[in-house]
């Protein structure tokens, strides 16, 4: 028996070293591919699923930016998603490729190990786990493979991305530059000026105060909402509904892009400042019909205001008086074929000009490089004192005169300015005497041709003419009245908006303002918020490529470095 026993002990030790010399390498290699293998094809499974989903609750779940300031924007992708993304592929394959390892390992023990077999099938079992166990080192060099491919693939983006970003925002600090872009607002109490404006989303009205290029886009910025919003003005950005950052209330469309000219109107009570205005409307738009351009209200209320103030103007009435309150400037958007201007007419009230503390509230006068200023010429003493009795008369019967002397509208105005960093320089002054229709019907008023500033220096304002032209680059004397042609006025006003008009008035324009004059929202492209944005799509094919590209060949260059280092 002694013998059978030997005997028994030898067959098997020669059945194990056979195994161990046949068998276990076999296994071991196939069990190392296999384990490879697998994990391998579980990772770009769930790659494949997690980068090719297009629902923001996939596998790798796309966080919606919460409402509300600053920006409910998407971040870009390489900045925030990308990384959400691999970690969501870590883990569901990681802790897959464990379970599965310990499954394996716990079946190969309970089928290839239960006596008596397990005598026999111990190197099987050994090779097969040894191969599980050692195929983690592949599967280590193909996780720093796919990592460096992730880290090219990002840094290269980034690069891009980051050019695009410092490309796109100093062209348009350049080209707001050299188009003297001048951002402000026109509000009441607000006035103020600023560098950009919050804009609305056509979809969704959310705010977005900072639509440039920066780390939630360079070229658009993907509301919460899913829209696309353009980040520069070139791209489009002056479509979108602007608000002023201060007040937050509504701006001129196309902000941004044409430069805002604020023209504000400077004379006492009953000047003639707001007839002055409507009849400069009228010029303006009659005069860029004839140029081949478009002179359009932004606001349906000033549309409203000057469709009524012309009508009583052609009925021979009077303009009602403007109330004390601060002034909204009526805006007009103004297209010429070879310039761009949004006037911001203000028309205050006179008494705003009578104390010095309520000119200090007119902040618009800080921002603008022309004014007009109004003066009525029955409110200077040496021409009311050279009227006759009939003259009083028909003054009083034909207009409303004021009791402002404009010398001390001027210095009240001019100790305003000089607070400014420019110590008030204007580029333009237009100097407007108005009621010129009824001054010219008086004797001391029959001698105003065409040098209105020799008449004004003839009645004592020579003193205020000297300084107007020490205050300012350039200084134009005019009379208006309601029989002046639309032609000089346009030229007038042009001027001091800094646009070439003038000439020609288009007999066959329709002065009324047309119900399109008033932009509609732009619509915008985009997808549903269901859907992830289209540049996270793009990022996640970019990062798909580089996995199933890249890193393979990561990995061979790997592979052959440690065979070369160590054969």
């Amino acid at each position: 028996m002694p013998v059978v026993y030997v005997l028994v002990v030898i067959v098997w030790l020669g059945l194990v070293a056979a195994e161990c010399v046949f068998v276990l390498p076999v296994a071991l290699a196939l069990a190392l591919l296999a384990g490879f293998g697998l994990g391998l094809g579980r990772f770009f499974t769930v790659a494949w699923r997690a980068l090719t989903a297009t629902d923001v609750d996939g596998p790798s779940p796309v966080r919606r930016p919460a409402p509300g300031p600053p920006d409910p924007a998407y971040p870009h992708y390489l900045l925030v998603q990308v990384w959400r993304d691999i970690a969501a592929l870590e883990r569901r394959t990681l802790p897959w490729c464990v379970t599965q390892a310990r499954w394996a390992a716990a079946t190969l023990t309970e089928t290839l190990l239960k006596p008596p077999q397990g005598l026999a099938l111990f190197p099987l079992w050994f090779g097969l786990c040894a191969g599980m166990a050692l195929s983690v080192v592949p599967l280590a060099v193909a996780v720093l493979a796919f990592a460096l491919a992730t880290a090219v693939m990002a840094a290269a983006g980034l690069v891009v991305w980051s050019v695009c970003v410092a490309v796109l925002g100093a062209v348009e600090r350049v080209w707001m530059a050299y188009r003297r872009i001048l951002l402000a607002c026109p509000h009441a109490g607000c006035y103020q000026r600023f560098a950009l404006p919050e804009y609305s989303c056509p979809r969704c009205d959310e705010r977005h105060s900072r639509l440039v290029p920066n780390r939630l886009g360079a070229f658009r910025h993907v509301c919460r909402c899913g829209a696309r919003l353009p980040t520069t003005i070139l791209l489009g950005r002056f479509r979108l509904g602007a608000y002023c950052p201060h007040c937050h209330r509504r701006l001129p469309g196309r902000i941004g892009r044409a430069r805002v000219e604020p023209l504000p109107f400077v004379g006492g009570p009953a000047a003639g400042k707001t007839t002055l205005m409507f009849l400069a409307v009228r010029a303006l738009r009659a005069s860029a019909a004839g140029a081949g351009g478009r002179a359009e209200f932004v606001e349906a209320r000033d549309a409203r205001a000057y469709a009524g103030a012309v009508a009583e103007l052609d009925r021979g009435g009077r303009l009602a008086k403007t109330g004390p309150e601060l002034p909204v400037a009526t805006m007009l958007d103004l297209t010429l074929p070879a310039a761009h201007r949004i006037l911001y007419l203000f028309d205050p009230a006179g008494e705003l000009h009578t104390g010095a503390t309520r000119v200090e509230r007119l902040r618009y006068l800080d921002h603008g490089e022309a004014l007009l200023f109004v003066i009525d010429p029955f409110a200077l003493p040496e021409l009311r004192a050279a009227l006759t009795t009939d003259e009083r008369r028909l003054v009083e019967q034909t207009t409303a005169t004021s009791d402002e002397d404009p010398s001390d509208t001027l210095q009240r105005l001019l100790a305003e300015l000089r607070s400014r960093a420019d110590q008030g320089r204007q580029r333009r002054i237009a100097v407007v005497v108005t009621k010129a229709d009824v001054l010219r019907r008086t004797a001391v008023g029959a001698s105003l041709g065409g040098d209105t500033r020799g008449w004004l220096e003839g009645l004592g304002l020579g003193n205020t003419i000297r300084t107007l032209e020490r205050t300012a680059a350039e200084v134009r004397y005019f009379a208006s009245g309601l029989d002046i042609p639309p032609t000089a006025l346009a030229e007038l006003f042009g001027w001091a908006a800094g646009l070439p008009l003038g000439g020609r008035v288009d007999p066959g324009f329709d002065d009324r303002p047309a119900a399109d004059e008033l932009r509609e929202p732009w619509p915008v492209a985009g997808r549903p918020p269901s859907l992830v944005p289209y540049g996270h799509q793009a990022g996640r094919s970019a990062l798909f490529a580089a996995l199933t590209v890249l890193g393979p060949l990561i990995m061979i260059v790997l592979g052959l470095s440690v065979y070369t280092r160590f054969r």
